[in-house]
């Protein structure tokens, strides 16, 4: 076994473990080099994220050139990868094998794709299909987790299972090795999902929603956690800076300046003698 089938191999059996894959989302380098510092062993990316760092509209296809950069520095990283390529970034399913095929090239172990559109709409599941397709003719091993928009794009209204399911299913017929329905929290459907596909159920963790452990016992696989950490890590910082403002500074457990150039330099060539510390 080759180390790139090992890394696939590895990333597909976290899916059939005791517990459920937890995967926190990271935006950047430093944001994944410190996941992995702190012990996680797979990393997703999260496109909202990656858009927004760069200023961009998350899910227009607008961010392939940062989301193939960020990719390829992650892989660097003693970490299993799992990259979120919105729609695919074409509609056009001989680019989007391009695509997968120089992400695992690159030692990806998995994407996530999805079929909502940026007008709000879910693609046709045929075409959907021909993507997913694509994907696992060009690259055979890569973790295709399959991500339907069924209740994000409902308009707050639960659609019927029935309507999930037949999508869910066509993807896993497609060749996708896993499922995933953010916006998800009712139990029953959620138990009847992780019953009835042959694949993992990914669900995306809410504040206030389902518990990783009520997540697990409900029969999911892979638990992640989408743009969450990027928002919170942006509201903190907005915060801190206020409370610097006002003298209302109450910090503990930072990482130092060294610490954290750490992040970059032990997954890069030692940086030119740098300027005073900010």
């Amino acid at each position: 076994m080759t180390a790139m089938t090992d890394r696939f191999e590895r990333f597909r059996a976290l899916h059939h473990g005791d517990r459920p894959l937890f995967l926190p989302n990271a935006w950047d380098h430093a944001s994944a080099a410190a996941l992995v510092a702190r012990g996680f062993t797979a990393v997703g990316t999260t496109s909202l994220g990656v858009a927004a760092a760069a200023g961009k509209p998350d899910g227009e296809a607008v961010t392939l050139e940062e989301t193939v950069r960020l990719a390829r520095g992650l892989s660097r990283l003693p970490a299993l990868i799992s990259v979120d390529i919105e729609g695919g970034f074409s509609e056009d399913p001989g680019r989007v094998a391009e695509l997968a095929a120089e992400l695992a090239e690159a030692g990806v172990a998995g994407v996530n794709i999805e079929d909502g559109r940026a007008d709000g709409t879910l693609t046709a599941p045929g075409r959907q299909c021909a993507l997913i397709t694509a994907i696992k003719g060009a690259a055979p091993r890569l973790f295709v987790n399959a991500r339907t928009d069924t209740y994000w794009l409902s308009g707050g209204e639960p659609p019927p299972l029935r309507v999930t399911m037949d999508r869910a299913e066509a993807y896993v017929r497609a060749g996708a090795d896993g499922v995933f329905v953010p916006g998800l929290d009712d139990e029953r459907v959620i138990t009847a999902l992780a019953g009835g596909l042959e694949a993992p159920l990914n669900i995306l963790f809410t504040p206030g929603g389902r518990s990783f452990r009520r997540l697990a016992d409900l029969g999911v696989r892979r638990v992640s956690c989408g743009s969450l950490l990027f928002r919170a890590a942006v509201h903190n910082a907005v915060e801190l800076a206020w409370a610097v403002e006002h003298d209302d500074v109450a910090l503990a457990g930072l990482p130092s300046y060294a610490e954290t150039q750490a992040l970059a330099s032990a997954f890069h060539p030692a940086p030119l003698a740098s300027g005073r510390p900010s």
